[in-house]
């Protein structure tokens, strides 16, 4: 099946003054619009054009790599735009991810200050995570496109930290970047979403 930008499920302006309209229409409409023609593309020559985006980028990790790069950042945004709302964020997490968070991740607090450590410690361009592992909740972070899929996780909350995703308004200051989409940009129902298709 072939890649497609998703509609955002909010307006270019719903996110300011945490991240703003312009930040919108360059990262949505055009950087990621690029890793979905791209992806389209590479993957019809190598044959995978049929298979779902986790197939395509599963097949390709260590193999392909222009083809993983594309196929893994398309995965990613999907999410990304879905991980945040309009007056999102904050510590009131729903009833079984705040279990979930004070059982292996020390609790909201702790889980804040590792999730922002993780993005801010990431040279250079890539994502921090949340994901489900073997049955438990794991902060991590990896380069350029990379995901947890590919090591055997199930992401339910990422953090994009390339350039592009807030340069425009914190210029180089990302543990501000970090600490405004905890503070107040979350969607935590789509993280619950994401939690309960991991654990089933």
């Amino acid at each position: 099946m072939a890649f497609e930008l998703p509609e955002l499920t909010y307006d270019y302006e719903a996110l300011q003054p945490y991240m703003s309209k312009e930040t919108l229409e360059f990262h949505h409409d055009k950087h990621h619009k690029a890793y979905v023609d791209t992806g389209n593309k590479l993957a019809a020559e190598a044959g995978l054009d049929g298979k779902s985006v986790e197939e395509v980028v599963l097949a390709s990790y260590g193999k392909n790599q222009p083809l993983f790069n594309n196929a893994a950042q398309h995965y990613n945004h999907i999410h990304f735009w879905r991980w945040m709302k309009k007056g999102g964020g904050g510590n009131k997490l729903p009833g079984a991810l705040q279990k979930a968070f004070d059982s292996d991740l020390g609790g909201y607090d702790k889980f804040k200050a590792d999730f922002v450590q993780a993005g801010m410690t990431q040279f250079g361009s890539g994502w921090a995570w949340v994901s489900v592992k073997d049955g438990k909740l794991e902060i991590s972070k990896t380069p350029n496109g990379e995901n947890p899929l590919v090591h055997g996780g199930q992401p339910i909350l990422g953090v994009d930290v390339w350039e592009h995703s807030y340069y425009i308004d914190y210029r180089n200051a990302r543990p501000k970047y970090l600490e405004a989409f905890v503070d107040s940009l979350i969607d935590w129902d789509y993280v619950l979403e994401r939690y309960e298709a991991a654990t089933k």
